[in-house]
């Protein structure tokens, strides 16, 4: 007789926690489920940068000759050529020194016979990314909640 109740305990007990852990998987998945939605329909703080006709084209021009395999544009891509995030409003380069080594190359860059055309889409791209921010940035600020707030050359 005990051995039929010890039987009867460990079904009922294993069934319990089969239910348990059912349970336990359906509030998993369904916090799982809610968290991305919540982050994945918000909307960004901060509006996207349009950027215009001319340099789009400068940017497929960019990304047409690999130029982040070389360069990086916020830190991001090549390390062999310097980064291009504010080289236009740099006071000692700016759009002519960058026009004048596209074609010329320098050093381990190549030499490219871009047209004027192409050499001004090319310089309103990264006018445009210059517009944008600094890299690096080094008025960022660490909020209390953990966010860091970035200085960006439309808050000036």
């Amino acid at each position: 007789m005990f051995y039929i109740f010890a039987i009867h305990f460990n079904t009922t007990h294993s069934l319990s926690k089969v239910k348990q852990n059912k349970l336990i998987i359906i509030i998993l998945v369904t916090t799982f489920v809610m968290y991305n939605y919540f982050v994945y329909t918000q909307t960004s703080i901060e509006p996207t940068q349009k950027l215009s006709e001319l340099a789009i084209k400068g940017q497929q021009l960019y990304q047409e000759n690999n130029c982040t395999a070389c360069h990086q544009i916020y830190g991001l891509g090549g390390y062999l050529g310097p980064d291009l995030t504010n080289i236009v409003s740099n006071p000692i380069k700016g759009p002519e020194y960058v026009k004048a080594f596209l074609n010329s190359g320098v050093k381990s860059m190549p030499k490219f016979n871009f047209s004027e055309n192409e050499k001004e889409a090319f310089v309103q791209f990264l006018a445009e990314v210059d517009k944008t921010g600094y890299y690096p940035n080094y008025k960022a600020e660490m909020q209390p909640d953990g966010w860091v707030k970035l200085m960006y050359k439309t808050n000036e």
